[in-house]
């Protein structure tokens, strides 16, 4: 599927707002059952099921079965990367609650954009890795300088693997909430699995909110020069 039919399928599909909902949802690039998806949606699970079925249809999202239950997933990053520069043009979603005021707040600060970090965290990492000369833009990509290649040789990130997978290597994406790019592709994924498994950073349940650890906070500074304390 080219990106020009993601467009077309994804734009017919957000057109509904529960079927928006569960595309909004499913941005944190994990599976989900159809309960899960039904209350971050806050619709019930029969409605939630009845638009699933029709973004299958529509090779939207995905589905796995484990035992008695079926999970989805976005069916890849193209389609992940329309429906975020969707966002990018909606108007922003109405304040109802103090609740639900912090989880935006939460959202906008650091979240995980299908399989990459995004949010106010996401476009301070790029732009410090602009700054510090490591990376350099591109019409809509981002390339590695030599500085680069040694620092992500410093991180343990292997450029090389990742450069032979079938997919964007370091493309750009406007960051809805920053109104500004982050770093994606296999490079972007690379990072944020990088930061996981450094423990700098944890997913919390239920969101794609991502929680910075008191470890995160000093690696961004030491590597990054990014002080999160002032936030």
């Amino acid at each position: 599927m080219n990106m020009n039919s993601n467009v077309a399928k994804v734009a017919s599909l957000v057109s509904e707002p529960s079927r928006a909902a569960i595309l909004t949802a499913l941005l944190d690039g994990r599976y989900h059952t159809v309960n899960e998806l039904a209350h971050m949606a806050r619709i019930k699970p029969q409605t939630a099921s009845f638009h699933l079925k029709k973004m299958l249809d529509a090779q939207v999202v995905s589905a796995e079965k484990q035992g008695r239950h079926r999970y989805y997933g976005i069916m890849n990053q193209e389609v992940a990367q329309v429906m975020e520069s969707f966002l990018s043009i909606a108007p922003a979603a109405e304040i109802k609650s103090f609740k639900h005021a912090s989880e935006d707040k939460a959202i906008r600060f650091a979240r995980t954009c299908y399989d990459h970090l995004a949010g106010n965290l996401g476009v301070q990492i790029t732009e410090s890795l602009k700054r510090k000369g490591f990376i350099a833009e591109e019409n809509d990509t981002f390339s590695v300088t030599e500085d680069g290649i040694a620092f992500f040789h410093s991180m343990q990130i292997d450029l090389t693997s990742l450069k032979k997978k079938r997919r964007s290597f370091s493309h750009k994406c406007l960051d809805w909430s920053e109104r500004r790019h982050h770093l994606a592709g296999a490079l972007g994924n690379a990072i944020l699995e990088k930061f996981l498994e450094r423990n700098w950073i944890q997913r919390i349940p239920k969101t794609r909110a991502i929680k910075i650890t008191p470890q995160g906070m000093k690696g961004f500074k030491e590597n990054f020069a990014i002080d999160l304390d002032r936030k």
